[in-house]
């Protein structure tokens, strides 16, 4: 099958054809570690795990490779160890075990190589040096800083010339500077702060060489598709790509850049002071099942801006909570995943059709491979329907017993609606509004609340 993918790099969707389909490779920007991931740090592991699990599928398990880094030296990890009066390797260790807990916890594979930062200081030294030696760089003041202008095609990924980036960006004015758009590859450290020794004296290396380096060593100097976050477009992976290009002007770095939207809270960019900050541990704390958070990220396209909301996670909880009851009996198949559902993956990670794809396969009763499909999105892995409620979105422990009456009604509900039955339809719809069960039909699934004048009686006569 045919994967196509939209390149953020040519601005369009392409036919993907890796470099050596018995070695796919994929690299993605990892989280900086010195706290807890927060829910928008998710979205890119979610984007990238179902393209892993789809590259997998189609290439074969043994023959993608992914690599997803740590950066383990920073600013902000050393300024959380002032803080903190801890060890720096102790507080980097914690948070990439919260990390793996995290992300695990979210139904996502751990990539092939997890890199430390600090375990590639060797060849970022030595790049470094091979980008002075080709004139791309220039020491200065226990500085090494990259020149932009010398490479000419700076700025073809985000579509902005040098001179506009300095017009528009916040650019660090610094007398070492050639350049005002000149970026760090090493800076000096003290006594109190990370270093190691290099030809230009103690100090560490810049963010931006940290995973040129660490994708040169694993994946070589040509690979197939680099990801994340819209966020890192500019400027972190426009340097990549220059100083990449500059060391190794044979190769072509990555040939696919794959970028993922941003996430919004209810409408709102997440901030601490508008107290919409959350962390995926605060909701898995809470309650919320990470499978659940998983199936609310895939509604929506990874290249289109994303808002979580609770009407979304409800959403999601009452169609995974009524179709566990049917696939139930299916949590050990050994079914592939359906053919439409990696066709929809295949054109450029289109969840939201994968999702209604699983609603038509619901629709049709063809639950085994339903399960499938869920299991292969990593959505269910044989949850129990009580499991799926965990938040309790029937209201109340004692009202549990009567979902599968519920749910039973709202399959034939809409197996009546497709049938254009719609005497039957509003027939089934009214009863349940008798009982005191609220029916909302959306244009993607069928949701239902059990107010406060839900009636039992009412529901058991209604067939």
């Amino acid at each position: 099958m045919t994967i196509r993918l939209h390149n953020s790099k040519t601005r369009k969707k392409e036919a993907f054809t890796p470099l050596d389909p018995k070695n796919v490779r994929m690299y993605v920007c990892g989280p900086t570690v010195y706290d807890r991931a927060h829910i928008g740090n998710a979205r890119p592991v979610v984007v990238f795990d179902t393209l892993f699990r789809l590259l997998r599928h189609v290439y074969g398990p043994d023959h993608v490779t992914y690599v997803r880094n740590f950066t383990d030296v920073d600013d902000k990890i050393n300024a959380k160890a002032a803080e903190t009066g801890r060890p720096i390797r102790d507080i980097t260790d914690e948070t990439i075990a919260w990390y793996h807990a995290d992300m695990d916890a979210l139904g996502a594979l751990r990539p092939t190589h997890e890199p430390r930062a600090t375990e590639y200081i060797g060849p970022m030294v030595a790049m470094i040096q091979t980008l002075i030696d080709g004139g791309h760089a220039y020491a200065k003041e226990g500085h090494v800083l990259f020149r932009v202008r010398s490479y000419k095609d700076y700025g073809a990924l985000s579509g902005r010339s040098v001179d506009d980036m300095i017009a528009g960006a916040r650019v660090e004015v610094a007398p070492f500077k050639e350049d005002p758009m000149d970026f760090v590859l090493w800076k000096p450290s003290d006594a109190v702060t990370p270093g190691w020794d290099s030809p230009w004296g103690y100090g560490r290396p810049g963010w931006h060489i940290e995973c040129s380096a660490m994708s040169h060593e694993l994946l070589g100097a040509s690979f197939d598709i680099h990801g994340g976050g819209l966020d890192l477009q500019f400027p972190h992976h426009e340097n990549e790509i220059a100083q990449s290009c500059c060391a190794h002007p044979e190769a072509g770095f990555a040939n696919v850049w794959m970028h993922n939207e941003m996430l919004q809270v209810e409408g709102k960019k997440m901030s601490k002071s508008l107290g919409n900050f959350f962390t995926v541990r605060d909701l898995l704390d809470r309650g919320y099942p990470g499978f659940l958070i998983r199936m609310v990220f895939l509604m929506t396209h990874y290249s289109k801006p994303m808002d979580w909301t609770e009407a979304k996670f409800r959403q999601a909880q009452n169609e995974l909570h009524k179709w566990s009851y049917w696939v139930s009996n299916f949590s050990e198949t050994t079914l592939p995943p359906s053919f439409e559902l990696i066709a929809a993956l295949a054109d450029d990670l289109n969840t939201p059709e994968a999702l209604t794809i699983m609603r038509t396969e619901f629709r049709e009763c063809r639950y085994e491979q339903l399960a499938a499909d869920l299991k292969f999105l990593a959505i269910w892995d044989g949850q129990s329907p009580d499991q799926i409620s965990l938040l309790h979105v029937h209201n109340s422990d004692d009202r549990r017993e009567f979902t599968w009456k519920i749910d039973d009604l709202l399959r034939r509900l809409e197996m009546a609606r497709n049938e254009k039955n719609y005497f039957e339809a509003d027939r089934i719809k009214s009863g349940l509004a008798a009982a005191g069960v609220s029916v909302q039909i959306g244009k993607l699934s069928t949701s239902y609340e059990m107010t406060a004048a839900f009636d039992p009686a009412k529901l058991a006569e209604l067939e």
